[in-house]
């Protein structure tokens, strides 16, 4: 189905069909998530993750594996609503440029059923972020059990340890590239015109579920591509540049099926690298 409609000449029909109001207001919403994350990167008064509890002197500062933006003050409900506020903002951030093809994709159909067409639209993007959302409640769940972990070793064995666990997390990202599941996800990611076509609902109840079924695919794109970020422990806006790139090229290039095999490659290099000590990244260099 796809290939009877190219995908640079739907696009423009699609742009065509999608009020101008909603365009303008999914920039604002990106610009405003990115704004909010650089804001929080900048005020922080130190990298937040997972850090030894009680203190980081003579501790090497961060504990060697955490996504950044979750305190590390234990189990607690204002830290998950903390978290989880910071990771689903972060996450409209990144994924929302690469997402905004089928966002198109769906208010324009919705153009062709009713005239409403920015209710349903806000709606298809909660149910996506939503997804992102339970994503960020297993990482906070990760993290602690981590920031437990490392808590109880000495620095010596936490600075042994550190490597080995992000040479491992960028290993089975780079593996994650070639996998069947990957591909299946992404090929959906990919063809906007044939998941609307496949997946189509109508009403607010039908565009929170495609919303979703939306976000279960991108997640399995995307998920093991952000285990690194999580893994690195640092919140910084250059790893979030280059992630926001890579799943944008991967997503939406005409080769990205060739940027899908050279990632994996290079992240499986990579973490033979780490895992030996070869190189230190940036939450080991100081």
């Amino acid at each position: 189905m796809p290939a009877a409609f190219p995908r640079k000449t739907w696009r423009l029909r699609n742009l065509r069909g999608v009020p101008l109001g909603l365009l303008a207001s999914l920039v604002v919403l990106t610009a405003a998530a990115w704004a909010l994350t650089l804001y929080q990167t900048v005020s922080m008064d130190m990298p937040m993750g997972i850090a030894v509890r009680g203190g980081l002197e003579g501790m090497e500062g961060m504990a060697g594996m955490a996504m950044a933006g979750i305190a590390a003050d234990g189990w607690s409900p204002a830290g998950v609503a903390t978290f989880l506020t910071a990771w689903t903002v972060m996450m409209a951030a990144m994924m929302l440029p690469a997402a905004a093809p089928m966002i198109f994709m769906f208010a324009a159909a919705q153009t062709r059923r009713e005239q409403h067409v920015a209710v349903p639209t806000w709606i298809f993007v909660a149910g996506y972020l939503l997804i992102w959302a339970a994503a960020g409640l297993v990482v906070y769940v990760l993290v602690q059990l981590g920031s437990d972990f490392a808590t109880n070793l000495d620095p010596p064995r936490r600075s042994k340890w550190a490597p080995l666990a992000l040479g491992a997390t960028l290993g089975v990202a780079g593996l994650y590239q070639f996998t069947t599941f990957k591909h299946i996800c992404l090929r959906h990611c990919r063809s906007p015109l044939a998941f609307v076509a496949q997946h189509w609902r109508d009403g607010r109840v039908g565009a929170l579920k495609m919303g979703l079924r939306h976000g279960l695919y991108c997640f399995g794109c995307c998920w093991a591509l952000f285990a690194v970020l999580v893994a690195a422990g640092v919140m910084s806006v250059a790893w979030m540049l280059l992630l926001t790139l890579v799943v944008f090229v991967e997503k939406l290039m005409q080769r990205g099926q060739r940027f899908e095999g050279a990632l994996g490659i290079a992240l499986i290099a990579l973490g033979i690298v780490v895992s030996f000590g070869a190189i230190e990244m940036p939450w080991m260099s100081g």
